[in-house]
């Protein structure tokens, strides 16, 4: 995450979603901080159309993402619904 994100805009991120700075484990602040990095991953392959390690990686977070939203979705719907809108996530 430091290659796309410095710590003042990771801790940002994190106090936004997840409550307090400290709080990086929560659901809804590692699905921001993967949807600021899929953000960053896809303008650069928007400019490197060949970058297939890239690529992948990006292919890796949305898995991740997905995964994180479909656990959220089950565990608190308001929450899931009221994520997708803040992150505009379209589902």
């Amino acid at each position: 995450m430091s290659a796309y994100l410095s710590k003042e805009k990771i801790q940002e991120i994190v106090t936004q979603f997840g409550g307090t700075a400290n709080n990086t484990g929560s659901t809804e602040a590692q699905i921001a901080l993967f949807t600021t990095r899929i953000q960053a991953m896809s303008m650069h392959l928007k400019d490197n159309r060949k970058d297939n390690s890239c690529r992948r990686a990006l292919l890796t977070l949305v898995g991740k993402r997905k995964r994180l939203l479909s656990y959220l979705q089950h565990k608190d719907l308001p929450k899931y619904r009221e994520l997708i809108e803040k992150l505009n996530i379209r589902k």
